[in-house]
């Protein structure tokens, strides 16, 4: 679930080893995979207004015009013969103009209830092919300045709570970039995981004599040291209490994104001031066999994704409420099938919302179109800057000051996308 697409180069971020010796603790004494970002500054107490921004990357280039179909657009099928998804099979959305893929009919009742929405034709600033470069540029949301933090990271500067899971990422062991800069981040695979690795045989008395030892002491490493074992002590309490899944929600089997989702229900329901959550899905890099007739590679992708947001969405129930969340994706894909039966790195995409506060039901963005003089470069043009999607979630869902805007997303022309009453 947290790589990048074979063949398409990884992240990287501090090894195991080089964390462990940042914040002082013993080699081997943390469990393979959980970190706790070794940064000393604290975000600040912002208007903070109890909601998750949950924000679901979708590595490899995310098609789209497979996801929300253009099927009302006659050049969709011309540019598309053979993976186009038919007006027949997808599923009406109210809006003549669009369909959604029949593999996201478990976000149907979503989507029907207000709860689910969608912004055609986003795009962003860079217009990079590479994957590297387009993901670095999408996280980092601060084109043509020298600010090298993440978006979220900048959020958390400004609107943070201040707590040691104000910002978590579940499904990878290291926080991504979007995270990268000096407020804390828990990056964890599974909330199960997060243990010290000797505590079966040594016992708390191991957490006793660490907390001891970085208790009173002026160095940098003590903070993140003393960040890393109450978020252990927060975890195994959360695991141990926690009651399950609820209201008979049904995670897909085997799905890494259903774990980690479940895990994302854990803490929202524990109310430890959770304010973003991280999550990776990859492997949409589909230069060949998408699928035809609503069906194959991007059918298989697409199925699990709704089938797990669905769940949790259910798992939730009430509190569903509470949680926005925001896919984005590096770039979106060609318009035009290439003859492998898959589309190319493009530009223009489409972002999917979930959750409370939505104007739901409803395909949001100004629409270009597919014919060929509207297009940019062989690509959807993206007429809605994924930014300004950003921008009104965290200023109706998540409290973020509008003075603080201009810190987060630097040189934003605003523009309201419409999609949060």
């Amino acid at each position: 679930m947290t790589g990048q697409p074979a063949g398409c180069p990884e992240h990287r971020g501090l090894s195991r080893r080089r964390f462990l010796q940042g914040v002082g603790l013993a080699a081997g004494a943390m469990a393979a995979g959980p970190v706790v970002s070794a940064r000393a500054a604290y975000a600040g107490t912002g208007a903070w207004q109890g909601n998750v921004l949950v924000v679901l990357s979708l590595h490899g280039g995310f098609d789209g015009l497979s996801a929300i179909c253009p099927i009302g657009d006659p050049d969709y099928a011309l540019a598309r013969p053979t993976i186009a998804v038919p007006p027949s099979l997808a599923i009406p959305t109210g809006d003549r103009m669009f369909g959604l893929h029949p593999a996201l009919r478990p976000l149907l009742p979503l989507w029907q209830a207000g709860t689910m929405a969608a912004v055609q034709a986003v795009g962003t600033p860079d217009l990079s092919r590479s994957h590297f470069t387009a993901t670095e540029e999408l996280e980092r949301a601060a084109p043509g300045t020298s600010v090298r933090t993440g978006w979220l990271d900048r959020v958390l500067g400004a609107n943070g709570t201040g707590t040691v899971f104000e910002a978590v990422q579940l499904g990878s062991g290291t926080p991504g970039p979007l995270l990268a800069g000096p407020a804390p981040a828990l990056a964890t695979r599974r909330l199960g995981d997060f243990s010290l690795a000797s505590r079966d045989w040594v016992g708390p008395r191991m957490t006793d004599t660490l907390r001891a030892l970085h208790t009173g002491v002026d160095l940098p490493a003590v903070a993140p040291a003393l960040l890393t074992l109450a978020a252990l002590d927060t975890t195994d309490a959360l695991t141990k209490a926690d009651p399950g899944v609820g209201n008979g929600a049904a995670y897909p089997a085997g799905s890494e994104l259903a774990n980690a989702l479940k895990d994302a229900a854990v803490l929202i329901r524990a109310d430890v001031g959770l304010q973003a959550l991280t999550l990776d899905v990859g492997d949409w890099d589909l230069h060949s066999g998408l699928g035809k007739d609503g069906g194959g590679a991007m059918a298989d992708r697409l199925a699990d994704v709704a089938a797990c947001l669905a769940a949790f969405a259910t798992d939730l129930g009430p509190k569903f409420d509470r949680v926005t969340v925001i896919t984005v994706s590096e770039f979106g894909r060609r318009v035009a099938e290439n003859g492998s039966g898959g589309v190319d790195h493009g530009h223009g995409n489409a972002v999917l919302l979930l959750g409370g506060g939505l104007r739901g039901g409803q395909v949001h963005g100004a629409w270009p179109g597919l014919a060929e003089a509207a297009l940019d470069d062989g690509d959807l043009a993206g007429t809605t800057d994924y930014r300004n999607v950003l921008a009104e979630a965290l200023l109706r869902r998540g409290g973020l000051p509008a003075a603080a805007l201009p810190d987060v997303f630097p040189g934003l022309p605003v523009q309201p996308v419409g999609a949060f009453a």
